[in-house]
């Protein structure tokens, strides 16, 4: 009989304590355990490797927890992600689980909240059919970008509620992302060529750091 396959996972958390905890107690757990204190660095981990699970912070130097998201789950939809978040950042965590994230866990946490949280996202990810991964309701997100263009209130809402903000908008959780983290080029890819105007919130995202 062939050995139970060792479950892989990856870290990526600019502080050092929390790497190294995580490690530490999935390690207990039998997982084969791959850190990165760098967010650019751990997506390129995560995109060039294949992991069970992938677990990142909301908030980093150079790339976020929410580009984090969106990239790895564009290039392997059926791979969980769980967030980890700071008192100030559960909002935005829990924004994150609107947006595709399979969990999200407090810092501090419990050996205990963490065992459930990765146990539950990969049990779930093995059932669930992935989400696909394209503009699948092109004129919604146009009619998002085109209102984005001109109603500062809605530019407003976008920014402090995220995808709460999208809610009347029939859009999957990889469009949503898309918008609210200023994915011209994707969007672009699916859709033809934006207006300046359609442009606008996008391009507003991409100077600003919300999450």
């Amino acid at each position: 009989m062939s050995p139970k396959k060792r479950n892989r996972a990856l870290v990526i958390d600019d502080e050092q304590i929390v790497l190294e905890s995580v490690k530490k107690i999935l390690a207990q757990e039998g997982f084969d355990v791959d850190t990165s204190s760098s967010g650019r660095n751990g997506l390129d981990m995560a995109l060039n490797n294949m992991y069970d699970v992938v677990l990142t912070d909301i908030r980093m130097p150079e790339i976020g927890g929410m580009r984090i998201l969106r990239d790895v789950k564009r290039a392997r939809p059926s791979v969980p992600v769980v967030i980890i978040t700071g008192y100030a950042t559960v909002q935005s965590a829990v924004q994150a689980m609107k947006l595709g994230a399979a969990d999200y866990i407090e810092k501090p946490f419990t050996p205990e909240e963490l065992v459930k949280a990765v146990g539950g996202a990969i049990d779930a990810a093995q059932t669930a059919e992935p989400e696909e991964q394209k503009v699948v309701h092109k004129d919604e997100v146009l009619r998002v970008l085109d209102r984005a263009g001109s109603d500062m209130e809605f530019v407003g809402a976008l920014f402090l509620r995220g995808a709460d903000a999208l809610e009347e908008y029939g859009l999957t959780a990889a469009e949503k992302l898309a918008i609210l983290t200023g994915d011209i080029t994707w969007i672009e890819e699916h859709v033809g060529k934006l207006t300046d105007r359609q442009k606008r919130w996008l391009e507003q995202k991409l100077s600003a750091e919300i999450w």
